[in-house]
């Protein structure tokens, strides 16, 4: 972190620099504690709430892939903007979304969520390229490590006082407890939201400060568009036809798929295990304290162990973690969303590492985009799946939240100890 302050090492550079700081003004947002719950709170059902996220993740299915080849053809400082630009965008609707409005509330929420998943495909990829390529070629990989390893920490930061901003805030009843005068509760709802805007508009103005260190590629606009769909279809092909590639990509999207469903419901989990929303926030914060550590834990596995084999390990812990969920233990159940949580930033940090070293420059952005493309596309299948397992269990069962926790943790056991088995055997055979 010494080095980025200073402006020495990895981040002489200014790329770099501004890397870290946009990823983590963008990645921190204040809302991530209480997401569920200020939708259903607006009026909206837990399960629209969980197809809303389809939709999210459906916009990023359709973008991750073109977004990234053209940042490999058009220039990935393009994109960056345009994605900060539509942050912009999405966070002016739910400041300004309307409280049981129905039909024009879901409509509104639809599009907020297809502008995030736009804006997400649009700076997935092109980000970490911009950065990357901007490093003297002579240890490239050993300075990357110290990026990605500061950027994580910064982030974690970042998410430590944004998450306990944004339950405090949303939950004002805490300041009657001190003495103090509550804000009102409509108000308090969209500070959380308020906040993120104006990280938004900070995030605009570090993308236009980024350099172009690569030359997009010449020619016409039609023939560059050209040159980026021949792009996508090539990378994607290396990506699915390598077998090293592939049981890595899919290993990941599994673990990731289900651990990141649970972090978009989790302040209606923590609700369900009778959590005060005031206390989200301090939540969110034990999240990203724990996850200052995980890039020195992931880059020592990583030296020692091949990919699959630390995705192996996040595996048996994704699955003791689902089990533990499943009862709802008051306050205990802290202990496996904390967790659950946790272990995405070990398996970004272990698919990244793993990607950088296997992508050239040229397709760099695309082939990130594609890892994107992937990660979203289960994500959205599973968000999908979840919540029409929501809304058939609540239509039979007031504890619907609760049985589908069950439902989850015996499906992920049944496909992710196959999967894993058959990976490492597989390996094994090619080895």
């Amino acid at each position: 972190m010494s080095s980025l302050i200073k402006r020495s090492g990895a981040f002489e550079h200014r790329n770099p620099r501004l890397f870290v700081l946009f990823t983590t003004l963008y990645n921190a947002r204040a809302y991530y504690p209480i997401l569920a719950i200020f939708f259903t709170d607006l009026g909206l059902t837990l399960d629209q709430y969980v197809l809303l996220n389809f939709a999210w993740a459906a916009s990023i299915f359709l973008l991750e892939v073109p977004s990234g080849a053209f940042a490999d053809t058009l220039g990935r400082k393009k994109l960056l903007v345009l994605s900060a630009a539509l942050m912009v965008i999405e966070m002016g609707l739910l400041l300004f979304a309307p409280k049981g409005g129905g039909a024009l509330l879901f409509g509104l929420c639809l599009v907020n969520r297809i502008l995030s998943g736009a804006s997400e495909a649009a700076a997935s990829g092109a980000d970490e390229a911009i950065a990357y390529d901007a490093l003297p070629e002579e240890n490239r990989d050993t300075l990357w490590d110290d990026i990605l390893s500061t950027a994580m920490r910064w982030r974690a930061g970042g998410f430590l006082v944004a998450m306990t901003l944004g339950g405090l805030l949303y939950d004002p009843s805490w300041l009657t407890k001190v003495g103090l005068t509550a804000i009102p509760i409509d108000l308090a709802h969209r500070l959380p939201m308020a906040l993120v805007f104006l990280q938004a508009l900070v995030c605009l103005g570090l993308a236009l400060r980024l350099e172009e260190v690569t030359e997009p590629h010449i020619g016409d606009s039609l023939s560059r568009c050209r040159k980026a769909f021949r792009l996508t279809l090539g990378t994607a092909r290396h990506v699915f036809t390598t077998k090293r590639i592939a049981i890595v990509l899919v290993g990941g999207l599994l673990i990731d798929a289900v651990t990141r469903n649970f972090a978009t419901i989790n302040s209606e989990y923590y609700r369900l295990i009778d959590i005060p929303a005031w206390a989200f926030g301090f939540i969110g914060s034990l999240v990203a304290v724990g996850n200052w550590f995980v890039p020195g834990i992931a880059k020592r596995l990583n030296h020692r162990l091949s990919p699959l084999g630390v995705l192996g390990i996040a595996a048996v812990g994704t699955i003791a973690s689902l089990f533990l969920l499943a009862p709802a233990w008051p306050w205990f159940g802290l202990i496996p969303s904390i967790v659950v949580m946790t272990l995405l930033g070990f398996v970004s940090f272990t698919l990244s590492k793993f990607l950088h070293a296997e992508a050239s420059s040229d397709q760099r952005a695309t082939m990130l985009s594609v890892k994107g493309l992937a990660f979203n596309l289960g994500y959205g299948g599973y968000s999908l799946a979840f919540s029409f397992l929501l809304a058939k269990l609540r239509d039979s069962s007031e504890g619907a939240l609760q049985s589908a926790l069950w439902w989850q943790a015996a499906a992920m056991t049944a496909i992710l100890i196959p999967y894993f088995l058959w990976a490492r055997w597989t390996s094994k055979k090619a080895a």
